[in-house]
């Protein structure tokens, strides 16, 4: 495979794009892996600067050859932000979000702190079609190496917007015309397959893991568990809900 190495500037990049202190100074993000990789230049190949990987890793992936790089494995695995490294890392732009917000309910995250969870939330929300991820300061950074893995490169078809505190993030969305606020309790609140209302021009709301998100302007809803079973992750939760909404839209529609 006759490519040529990374430059300096694009080592530098790739490294700085490790740490989130990097990713502020840079419009950037790391994607790691071959299935996130392929997903990426599958969907938004656009925002795909350049992929930089070992030869059987780039074997591995279709894009013009004049945007791959190549390193020896002992090379890559000192770039890589994983234990086993799959031979492949794509560097890609963080897109901007619209302006506007078209969608029938938005989603928030209210102190997620674990990466895969926001990752594989991010991945559910692409499924379910739903595009608007809100999130708090205080969240994990979603276009971490690991939030950008798990969410196999979902985010670039979202629009993630943060807000310093869920206050704000509620104050926004009544000012678009959002006005009914609801947060997934382990235990309290009305059914979520029975709560009316809940994706009509709405927020929902998941927690933090460790002790959910308690806020006084929502109403509290829960996901039936009668199995007893303490609770579910947030990331699970946040699928069931999220389905929720699509069982919900196509029995309106008759399907």
């Amino acid at each position: 495979m006759n490519l040529p190495a990374p430059g300096k500037r694009e080592l530098s990049l790739l490294r700085a794009l490790a740490t989130r202190q990097g990713r502020r100074k840079n419009p950037y993000c790391r994607c790691e892996g071959l299935r996130a990789v392929r997903e990426l230049l599958a969907f938004f190949p656009e925002k795909v600067l350049f992929c930089v990987g070992t030869e059987a890793g780039l074997a591995g992936i279709d894009f013009p050859a004049e945007k791959l790089r190549l390193l020896p494995e002992r090379a890559f695995k000192e770039l890589s932000g994983t234990v086993s490294p799959q031979g492949v890392i794509a560097v890609a732009g963080i897109p901007v979000c619209t302006a506007g917000v078209d969608s029938p309910f938005i989603f928030a995250l209210d102190g997620i702190g674990d990466p895969g969870n926001f990752g594989t939330i991010a991945r559910s929300c692409r499924a379910a079609g739903v595009k608007e991820l809100w999130y708090t300061t205080g969240s994990t950074d979603p276009w971490s190496d690991k939030a950008v893995r798990s969410g196999m490169g979902a985010q670039f078809g979202l629009n993630l917007r943060e807000f310093a505190s869920l206050d704000k993030l509620l104050d926004r969305a009544r000012e678009l015309g959002y006005g009914r606020f609801f947060y997934a309790d382990p235990h309290d609140g009305e059914s979520c397959f029975a709560a009316p209302g809940l994706f009509d021009r709405s927020v929902v709301i998941i927690g933090g893991e460790p002790s959910g998100s308690h806020v006084e302007r929502a109403a509290s809803i829960h996901i039936p568990m009668p199995g007893n079973y303490e609770s579910i992750n947030a990331a699970q939760a946040a699928t069931v809900l999220l389905f929720e909404s699509v069982r919900r839209r196509e029995a309106a529609e008759g399907r």
